[in-house]
């Protein structure tokens, strides 16, 4: 399937200055450079959770997002990329149709009042309830998750700080010989079309690209097996996303005390009945700011909902929600993965192979498009972000410095990247080979060792088991139920 023409493109839509200093600012320590009320977002940013910008995660990028970020762990000299392969989660995107009904649920609820309801309101609540119904909702259900304009620059600038970073294995010679595989989903292929088109800008500096079929050597392929694997694992779905009392943590969660005190405190700001409100609806307008700001580069009323207590209690849920659901929570999550992380290995032992004959590298560049579920059953089947404790509904203060932060890890436009290095001056053949792992443009220290730099074999034997043992067939198999009758 070809990447389809995505709209006519790239006139890179640049946000105002103000809101783009906002994003710079990811702490309360920084906020004596901005205007008080610009503080309260930049103070909510790092707890948006899946939903954060990259930049968020990267605040340097605001200064040159196209300008590369070398970290000075990357190994230079005398070792050489020979390949490189990346799995990057879409740019930003628009709210899924489910999350836009759930807003026009809540905007509803605040379009519903009567004016003399207004009477008992304290001045600041009228004010910022008026705001809110005043405010428009500007998504409809046809955008359902759709990758908007900043998702596209998203993969636009990583592209080119990619190809400034690694030039020869992104060199115009090596263009016809990358592969680009995407999950079906149109936010996906629209990420791939719009990195090719970041890969344009590189080779054609000055000149817009032409329509991306005109661009590809090869068909990119759709392979929702290998990009969307949690949804062809048997076992998962029904242990995990089908069953009612997998998620409980993350409901015991939401009728707790810490999610409740939000509910109070929301309904009492916005005038409505608490029996009107949700945990579900709260945590949508929590994203409604991450998505005004994101997509839109404005700062919506509904952060002024908000104080940093309340942001970080709904950072938990979300981090709760993907704790279960693709991490540690249960072990298939992360076993579900196997097939794609061999995949990975199966390109660079390729490459290998090819240089020891002396052959050039058929595949210097594999791009892989997927999703926030992708990367982190991944990285927890490599032992990342692993907490001493399970994330729990009742652990919330004990877990406040925890490693597992989904919106730190997997914002949108997130990359795990894996370098591939031949060392001309190996001192045997067992050193000629080094790999490194960039996690959003960040050398990875190796969750066994703390190293920035591994021997490839050394790598190979660390997640032998995987390699060798983990069988996607096996894995995903459900549990055979006796069905023989004790009946006489």
């Amino acid at each position: 399937m070809m990447l389809r023409d995505p709209r006519r493109l790239l006139r890179v839509s640049v946000a105002p200055a103000a809101a783009l200093a906002v994003a710079v600012l990811s702490s309360l320590s920084r906020c004596s450079l901005l205007e008080p009320e610009d503080c309260v977002i930049s103070a909510l940013s790092p707890y948006f959770g899946t939903k954060t910008r990259y930049e968020d995660v990267n605040p340097g990028l605001l200064l040159d997002p196209e300008a590369p970020r070398r970290d000075p762990e990357l190994l230079e000299e005398t070792c050489t990329p020979v390949q490189l392969v990346a799995l990057i989660r879409h740019g930003t995107r628009y709210p899924t149709a489910k999350q836009i009904r759930k807003l026009r649920q809540l905007h509803g609820l605040l379009q519903a009042r009567e004016p003399g309801d207004d009477k008992t309101c304290a001045a600041g609540s009228h004010d910022l309830r008026a705001a809110l119904a005043a405010w428009p909702l500007g998504y409809a259900e046809w955008m359902d998750g759709q990758l908007v304009e900043k998702g596209w620059q998203d993969m636009r600038q990583l592209a080119l700080r990619l190809a400034s970073l690694f030039p020869a294995l992104f060199s115009f010679e090596n263009y016809c010989r990358l592969q680009l595989i995407t999950s079906s989903k149109h936010r996906c292929v629209d990420s791939g079309a719009a990195f090719l088109q970041g890969l344009w800008q590189h080779y054609h500096p000055g000149l817009p690209p032409p329509d991306i079929a005109d661009m590809e050597c090869g068909t990119p392929r759709i392979n929702d097996k290998l990009m969307r694997f949690f949804d062809h694992c048997e076992k998962l779905l029904t242990e995990v996303e089908r069953n009612a009392t997998a998620l409980y943590h993350v409901e015991a969660f939401k009728t707790g005390p810490e999610m409740q005190n939000i509910v109070k405190k929301v309904a009492a700001t916005l005038q409505v009945p608490v029996s009107n409100l949700s945990a579900d609806l709260i945590q949508v307008a929590f994203f409604t700011c991450s998505f005004d700001l994101a997509i839109k580069g404005v700062k919506s009323p509904w952060c002024d909902v908000f104080d940093i207590d309340d942001a970080k209690v709904l950072e938990y849920l979300n981090d709760l929600k993907q704790y279960w659901k693709r991490g540690y929570g249960y072990t298939i999550n992360s076993r579900s993965s196997c097939t794609l992380f061999q995949d990975i290995f199966q390109h660079l032992d390729k490459a290998v192979e090819q240089k020891q004959r002396s052959q050039p590298v058929s595949s210097p560049v594999i791009l892989q498009f997927g999703h926030a579920e992708t990367l982190l059953p991944l990285l927890s089947l490599m032992g990342y972000f692993k907490d001493k404790e399970p994330l729990t509904a009742y652990n919330y203060k004990e877990q406040m410095h925890r490693k597992f932060r989904s919106g730190h890890i997997v914002p949108y436009a997130s990359n795990l990247i894996f370098v591939l290095y031949h060392c001309k001056n190996a001192k045997n053949p067992k050193e000629e080979f080094q790999v490194q792992m960039l996690l959003n443009e960040k050398v990875l220290p190796l969750a066994h060792s703390q190293e920035t730099v591994s021997l490839y074999e050394d790598l190979k034997n660390h997640y032998k088991d995987i390699l060798q043992n983990c069988h996607t067939s096996k894995e995903c198999e459900l549990p055979k139920v006796n069905n023989t009758s004790d009946e006489l």
